[in-house]
């Protein structure tokens, strides 16, 4: 063992990085964080996990493609009401046209 050692070209931080995550800051609710933290006591887990389970759960869902099946859905939903306000339209266009003639 030395008696001296140079630490001046040493550098702060975990020796080994974790892969694939960012030590991060942010401040989050206190109800939130309790409730997130009762839940991991609960389960037997830790409470950073199951957040980070929940964000990626929410994004996993907020980005999913349009299907067909959603597409259709959606068309039948609205293409009723479409059509109601085109022909809503067209005739109430006709009768006014048709008072500017009288």
């Amino acid at each position: 063992m030395r008696a001296e050692y140079d630490f001046s070209k040493g550098k702060r931080g975990a020796l080994l990085p974790q892969q694939g995550k960012t030590r991060i800051s942010i401040f989050i609710d206190n109800a939130i964080l309790q409730a997130f933290r009762a839940e991991a006591e609960k389960r037997g887990t830790g409470y950073q996990t199951m957040m980070n389970d929940a964000l990626r759960s929410y994004l996993a869902e907020s980005s999913q493609p349009l299907t067909k099946a959603d597409l259709l859905r959606i068309i039948r939903q609205e293409m009723p009401a479409l059509l109601r306000d085109l022909t809503n339209r067209n005739s109430a266009g006709r009768r006014s046209a048709s008072n500017a003639k009288t």
